[in-house]
């Protein structure tokens, strides 16, 4: 991604307080998790659990726990994290920063909580992962600086920020696997576009308004002749070079 965060308060560049405490609890955590097994248990979020054991810290501690099994889950999790949320923390303060992190993690968990419950064969699925709050972090970016560019690992191709999210959700789509929580993505979505509603309308009721569509239509037409112009030069410079290689005669 193209204008990382630039905090040089010592340690791994670009990583700002907040973010790495953040990333060494999880780091924590998991490593907790190949000691005690009952630890996921009892902390991943899960319909039967929540409603009739009475588990209700589930959806704040599931958060924090990722697949004992395999590092790629953490790893990914905490690289978005690293790669978004320092910038995000630069501009709003640790506090902030960590109080629309949980907020949206926990929104998560209810949501995967509501729709694991109308979902038949969810209801004793445990759900765990950051992945609901990073999305948050990623919509946060998105809509704080929506025409930064951002170049994926895969496929890689750049692309301003306010179109990532849409791009994940179809990539998730399109290659997930059967065990990725798409409700818990969604509901992190959904409470950081709750958080942010006014920089959401900001954006997208200018984007969509009259004189910003003209606007938009003027600048497309505008590239198209730039385009056609810049063809036309090319096209007879390439004449003009053809034309000096011909054979001169004395």
């Amino acid at each position: 991604m193209y204008g990382r965060n630039q905090y040089r308060g010592g340690g791994v560049p670009g990583l700002t307080p907040m973010v790495k405490r953040i990333m060494i609890a999880c780091g924590v955590v998991w490593l907790a998790q190949q000691f005690s097994p009952g630890l996921t248990d009892s902390c991943a979020v899960r319909n039967s659990d929540f409603f009739e054991q009475g588990y209700i810290w589930q959806p704040f501690t599931y958060m924090w726990l990722h697949d004992p099994h395999s590092m790629m889950h953490i790893f990914f999790n905490m690289f978005a994290l690293w790669m978004f949320g320092g910038q995000l923390e630069q501009t709003w303060g640790s506090r902030k920063f960590l109080r629309f992190y949980i907020i949206c993690g926990v929104g998560a968990g209810l949501v995967i909580l509501t729709w694991n419950g109308l979902t038949p064969g969810n209801y004793a699925v445990p759900t765990l992962g950051a992945s609901g709050a990073v999305y948050g972090v990623l919509l946060a970016f998105s809509l704080t600086w929506p025409d930064r560019t951002i170049m994926l690992l895969f496929p890689p191709i750049p692309m301003k920020a306010i179109w990532f999210i849409p791009v994940m959700f179809g990539l998730q789509a399109a290659f997930g696997g059967g065990n990725i929580s798409h409700a818990g993505h969604l509901g992190g979505v959904l409470v950081a576009a709750i958080l942010m509603r006014r920089e959401l309308r900001a954006y997208f009721g200018q984007t969509l308004s009259f004189s910003g569509l003209r606007y938009r239509w003027h600048r497309y037409r505008m590239r198209g002749r730039l385009r056609a112009v810049r063809r036309e030069d090319w096209e007879r410079r390439k004449k003009l070079d053809k034309d000096d290689d011909r054979p001169t005669y004395h």
